[in-house]
């Protein structure tokens, strides 16, 4: 897939991996749509893209918030036209056990990622559809597969995002529109700070993997979209992991709970 002249749109481009990848595409001449609800640091990084000679735009809005996502589609739609690219990377939520989890945190953070993801998908597919061609990528989190103790809520809400993300493949087979699931291991970002008590509840068999900065991953997702890639994971040894949970999932699923959090 060529960036250059692309249309890209990116939830959660605040911080983090969002912002890294909406920096990375802007670099590579995709214009690029910046969603979040912090309005002013969107602002910041918009302009910030166009200083380097890039093209970004920002667009504040609260994503589990149905109507407002559908608004905010039809808006970048008006502006831009209908994205090459869209970017579900918005994603909230503490590493609690369930009784720990208040209801209203709860719906956050099935809220993002999943219905972020869901709403957007659905009001920009209609136009990749007619088309005939897009790609969604879905940033996820190595819960979905095997997850830990001590993130009740948060594991379930990334595995409701990975069967949006197998639910689309099988929905848009033939259509010309393709998805792209990313998986990454422990990044470097403001989540930690933001969410208090979360790195504690690290099983201790992620030390293994090497810790990844934004950019990392941005740049893996950059990749991931020129070759057409249905899944990017990184860094490789979680992409081996994930390999031998496909075939063999209890040993893996065995470590995680046995080197993960306990109970006080």
């Amino acid at each position: 897939m060529k960036l250059r002249g692309c249309v890209a749109v990116v939830s959660g481009a605040s911080s983090g991996i969002g912002e890294a990848t909406a920096r990375a595409l802007a670099q590579r001449g995709a214009s690029v749509a910046l969603l979040a609800r912090s309005s002013d640091r969107l602002a910041t990084i918009a302009s910030e893209i166009v200083a380097a000679h890039g093209q970004a735009k920002a667009y504040p809005v609260d994503l589990s918030d149905g109507a407002a996502a559908q608004q905010i589609a039809a808006q970048i739609v008006r502006d831009l036209g209908v994205p090459d690219i869209l970017v579900n990377n918005a994603g909230a939520g503490r590493w609690l056990h369930i009784e720990e989890t208040e209801p209203a945190e709860a719906v956050t953070m099935m809220a993002l990622p999943y219905f972020s993801a869901f709403f957007l998908t659905s009001a920009f597919l209609p136009g990749m559809l007619a088309r005939r061609s897009g790609r969604i990528v879905n940033v996820g989190s190595p819960a979905a597969f095997a997850p830990w103790p001590g993130a009740t809520g948060y594991a379930a809400a990334r595995w409701a995002l990975r069967g949006l993300t197998q639910a689309l493949r099988a929905d848009l087979h033939g259509t010309g529109v393709r998805v792209t699931e990313v998986i990454a291991g422990e990044v470097t970002s403001s989540y930690w700070d933001n969410n208090p008590g979360t790195a504690q509840r690290m099983p201790a068999i992620g030390k293994i993997f090497p810790k990844l900065t934004p950019e990392q991953v941005a740049d893996a997702i950059v990749r991931g979209l020129e070759r057409n890639s249905a899944n990017v994971v990184v860094p490789f040894a979680l992409r081996l992991v994930l390999a031998l949970h496909q075939i063999w999932p209890w040993p893996v699923q065995r470590l995680m709970i046995s080197t993960g959090h306990r109970r006080g």
